[in-house]
């Protein structure tokens, strides 16, 4: 009986070739993860209450990922992170694929500043200025939508000393 080598080693070579083309897609494109819980979040502005439906980044590692990675971000969505203590934050859009408008709040609940339309990918540092105490991510042009602006009112639970209206 005559046996056939190649067919062994032609097999094995597709096996070994598929398992490192399967590795290189697992490393090359990591997969998001699934998101936060949704939370609703008001913005008082001068054209009105605008709600938003927003995933808290509480952990260290959930801050530390934000919305990096995600291709989408629903029309009324966004990510708030939160300081826990005022201080001045810096952000930037590391593997960050969305446009994003950052609004920085104070512990009061009051807008600090807003940087709008920070580029993907960059990872130009984009800082608050002075102290916040929680950062908003929205889509790029959100914030202009919106309205929003320096002193504008943001409600939400994380807030522990809510300013008034």
């Amino acid at each position: 009986m005559m046996f056939d080598r190649r067919s062994i080693f032609g097999r094995r070579r597709i096996t070994s070739t598929f398992f490192w083309f399967a590795w290189f897609i697992i490393l090359a494109f990591p997969v998001a993860s699934d998101p936060l819980a949704v939370e609703p979040l008001q913005i008082v502005t001068a054209s009105g209450t605008h709600v938003l439906r927003v995933e808290v980044a509480r952990t260290a590692e959930e801050q530390e990922k934000g919305l990096m990675f995600r291709r989408s971000l629903p029309k009324d969505g966004g990510m708030l992170f939160n300081a826990q203590s005022e201080q001045e934050i810096s952000m930037w859009m590391k593997n960050t694929y969305i446009p994003l408008d950052m609004i920085f709040v104070s512990e009061k609940g009051r807008v600090i500043s807003v940087a709008h339309d920070a580029k993907p990918m960059s990872e130009t540092i984009i800082s608050s200025g002075a102290p916040a105490y929680a950062v908003i991510e929205l889509n790029a042009g959100t914030a202009k939508k919106l309205s929003i602006r320096v002193g504008d009112l943001v409600r939400h639970s994380i807030f522990p000393h809510q300013a008034g209206e």
